[in-house]
């Protein structure tokens, strides 16, 4: 089963406590992409600019990325600066440039639109909605946004969410939306507006899942030290939406245990700036770790 992602394709610039890296590859659709692509194939649908490098494009062909989706416009591609913390969990922005992506406006070809998974990330709910009209027989349709979107967007996010099946946040965002200080009734309220499954991303704390009658908590894999948190957010529901359709089963079992393999691809990301540690990660290291994810846990 083959996944649909729509995002961003970007470089970064990223400084934490333990460096800097200068224009590496980002972007949410990359980001969840590789991540995925570790589980089935994905088909990506971006925009950069004609300073793409070919090598990262054949980086993204080499994972199973089916690039027919990623446009090539005149200009630069998208990109952020941002600088961390020691408190990973607070980052500025210090640069941000669209170029590109701010005229995008997602096309599918023709075979994209039957996508079974369709994983719309980061952008702006009016274009995710968009997106939706050009499907024709999604099984489940997940998505992503941010604070920008909540506080600047937020009657066609609302909207958006009553056309969703599962909505991808972290718990400031759940909070942020809700009007809700404690993550439980934020998500509660959350699924009231339509979605019928709920993923709170809770950074080290770990992952919340909610349904109408249910909650299931995954914690964080235990890392002695986390280098670059950037796309962990997307990494983890690229393992997590890349395992589900690797394995053709939406059940809540299967969501569960979807949940623990997406924190393990997002525990591998944390290790190295950008996706320098998804170039070298193997299938073998994820089955390790999540085996060693699976001890941690048992009781």
């Amino acid at each position: 089963m083959s996944i649909l992602v729509v995002g961003s394709v970007a470089f970064d610039t990223i400084e934490t406590p333990n460096g800097r890296a200068d224009e590496v590859l980002g972007g949410s659709a990359a980001y969840f992409a590789v991540a995925a692509s570790y589980f089935a194939p994905v088909k990506l649908v971006a925009v950069v600019g004609d300073d793409f490098p070919a090598h990262e494009r054949a980086f993204l062909a080499s994972r199973d990325i089916d690039l027919t989706g990623l446009t090539v416009s005149k200009g630069r591609t998208f990109r952020w600066t941002g600088r961390y913390h020691e408190d990973m969990n607070v980052r500025d922005t210090l640069d941000l440039q669209l170029n590109v992506f701010s005229d995008f406006s997602p096309v599918l070809p023709d075979g994209f639109r039957d996508a079974p998974l369709v994983f719309l990330a980061n952008i702006n709910p009016g274009l995710q909605a968009g997106v939706l009209d050009q499907l024709t027989r999604p099984q489940l349709i997940a998505c992503d946004t941010s604070s920008h979107w909540i506080e600047g967007a937020r009657p066609e996010l609302e909207a958006l969410l009553k056309k969703v099946d599962m909505f991808v946040i972290n718990d400031e965002e759940a909070r942020l939306l809700s009007g809700e200080r404690n993550v439980v009734r934020a998500a509660r309220k959350i699924l009231e507006m339509g979605p019928r499954t709920l993923l709170i991303k809770r950074g080290e704390y770990g992952v919340l899942l909610f349904s109408p009658n249910s909650v299931f908590a995954v914690p964080a894999y235990p890392l002695e030290e986390v280098f670059d948190p950037t796309g962990a957010g997307d990494s983890f529901a690229g393992g997590f939406l890349g395992y589900l359709a690797h394995v053709n089963d939406l059940s809540e079992a299967s969501l569960r245990k979807a949940i623990v393999y997406g924190s393990v691809v997002a525990s591998y990301v944390v290790e190295d700036f950008s996706l320098r540690r998804l170039r070298t990660l193997t299938r073998d290291d994820i089955e390790r770790r999540y085996r060693q994810f699976v001890s941690l846990t048992e009781f």
